[in-house]
């Protein structure tokens, strides 16, 4: 461990059709694929992506302990000694969990309940391609559908030492306006106060060179934040995608969020390339990026969306 916490080994990614995702991977995203051994006789996709790596498996690929569903499955931090670093933070680690992680290496895996539902191994550092930035310049974040962001930071920053970025609440509001027009007095405007429809409290954990967003969902309105479907998203449609997450899968890893310098042309490239898109172009998101998401048909069941923003 560093000064400033635990570095980020590698990213596993769970899709529906492993070759496929890496096809896209190589041509849409310009990332460079190397593969690597897993128990010794089968081979998995690793693409470098900054100073971290995104590794590709299938649901059923037994290095997961058990059949899953697509998406974000769990973070790998770097450790030389994973077993003593375990012990020296406090943090229980499965029963009988795989000892030998990606290319033979050491790992442990922690009890998810110990760390807010993020699936987290302490892993020896896999052998890496040297990274060339392209379309994507690195991991942005990993999105964390979070039922208790404070329960969090007391892992990833108080135990394992990892700085908190920073904090925000993101919330998309409704400015009713009312009208009275009159034939005699003309027409006056009244604006009541804004109404909260949904949202999130935030938390930015720094992982090495990316960070961990921690989605807390506020939803203060009684009809909730429902997805409409065929448009470009929202703060309260993001809202609702991850409450259904906890509610359906409890909290956890939910999405992967790629640093790109120009985000609609980087859009552009992937729509000209096949990939169905929920946003066309960049909106506002936290930290004063635009954003852009990929729908997860496009990648296997994979929620990834795009970041293009100015390091403060």
């Amino acid at each position: 461990m560093g000064a400033e916490g635990y570095g980020l080994a590698y990213v596993a990614i769970v899709v529906e059709d492993v070759e496929a995702v890496a096809a896209t991977f190589e041509d849409g995203f310009g990332l460079r694929r190397s593969d690597c051994s897993v128990a010794g006789d089968r081979r998995v996709p690793l693409f470098s992506v900054g100073a971290s790596a995104l590794a590709l498996f299938a649901p059923a690929d037994p290095f997961l302990d058990e059949p899953t569903k697509p998406g974000v499955h769990h973070i790998a931090l770097a450790a030389a000694e994973p077993e003593t670093a375990a012990r020296a933070h406090r943090l229980p680690v499965v029963p009988e969990s795989a000892a030998i992680g990606l290319d033979g290496a050491r790992q442990v895996i922690l009890d998810p309940v110990a760390t807010g539902g993020v699936r987290t191994r302490l892993c020896q550092r896999p052998s890496l391609e040297p990274f060339t930035p392209g379309p994507v310049e690195r991991i942005d974040h990993l999105g964390v559908a979070s039922a208790d962001n404070e329960r969090a930071i007391a892992v990833f920053s108080d135990r394992l030492g990892c700085p908190v970025e920073s904090r925000q609440t993101d919330m998309e509001v409704q400015l009713p306006v009312e009208s009275f027009t009159s034939d005699k007095y003309g027409v006056v405007y009244h604006s009541r106060p804004p109404v909260p429809l949904g949202g999130f409290r935030v938390a930015f954990v720094t992982v090495g060179d990316c960070e961990l967003e921690l989605l807390q969902p506020i939803d203060p309105s009684p009809a909730g934040g429902g997805v409409q479907r065929g448009g470009p998203g929202t703060t309260r449609q993001d809202r609702g995608a991850v409450g259904r997450f906890i509610e359906r899968r409890g909290p956890g890893l939910h999405h992967l969020a790629l640093k790109t310098g120009d985000i609609n042309a980087t859009l552009a490239r992937l729509e000209a390339g096949g990939l169905s898109l929920i946003d066309t172009t960049g909106r506002p998101g936290s930290r004063r990026a635009l954003i852009g998401f990929i729908h997860p048909s496009a990648l296997g069941g994979l929620l990834v969306h795009l970041v293009q923003r100015d390091e403060l």
